[in-house]
């Protein structure tokens, strides 16, 4: 089996957002001899709020947007989302993206780098509980912080966030290994 794909799902939508330039950073961390990597922009994907018919539970997705975006997650062996936190929380636009989809999520691993003040610690640990709920593999992951790791709309790492995020990247290599989405299971089609 050749390098799992690593899909970095940029997560805020809003004009000016930092998630771009905090995204771009992540991806010159990536080991490359680890992962194949792609982006996977919220903006870029343009969901609406939920408007399936049926449960997402139940597959079979009547709009196009929704079909696109499963294919992506699908297509997927390990998720890094790039997130920021709004009032303590995560933003709308990557519950909405969650909210689509079901089966997609089963087994897969994923990891959070939260900005925001603190290390967009309360947003990763609310959106946490959501990605247990659909039965995601969760792995630790950095935050950011204004100030420190983030100052002037820029990354500014120290070894320990380095460090981190090599961890990191190390956990979800490992727990893409195991899980069984690979691309040859059905859940990896």
């Amino acid at each position: 089996m050749g390098r799992p794909r690593l899909s970095v799902v940029i997560a805020s939508t809003r004009p000016g957002r930092l998630g771009p330039t905090v995204a771009q950073w992540v991806l010159g961390q990536v080991p490359p001899d680890v992962f194949e990597v792609e982006v996977l922009d919220l903006a870029d994907f343009a969901l609406p709020f939920l408007d399936e018919p049926r449960e997402p539970s139940e597959g079979g997705y009547a709009h196009e947007h929704t079909r696109r975006w499963s294919a992506a997650i699908r297509d997927t062996e390990a998720l890094l989302v790039v997130m920021p936190e709004y009032n303590r929380g995560y933003n709308a636009a990557l519950k909405n993206a969650i909210d689509f989809l079901y089966a997609e999520w089963e087994g897969l691993p994923v990891a959070c780098v939260g900005y925001g003040w603190y290390g967009a610690r309360y947003a990763k640990a609310a959106l946490r509980q959501t990605l247990e709920r659909v039965k995601m593999t969760v792995v630790e992951a950095p935050g950011l912080e204004f100030g420190t790791t983030l100052v002037d709309r820029q990354v500014v790492p120290d070894d320990a966030l380095l460090r981190e995020l090599a961890q990191t990247f190390e956990d979800l290599r490992a727990a893409a290994a195991r899980s069984s989405r690979g691309r040859s299971s059905p859940a990896g089609r």
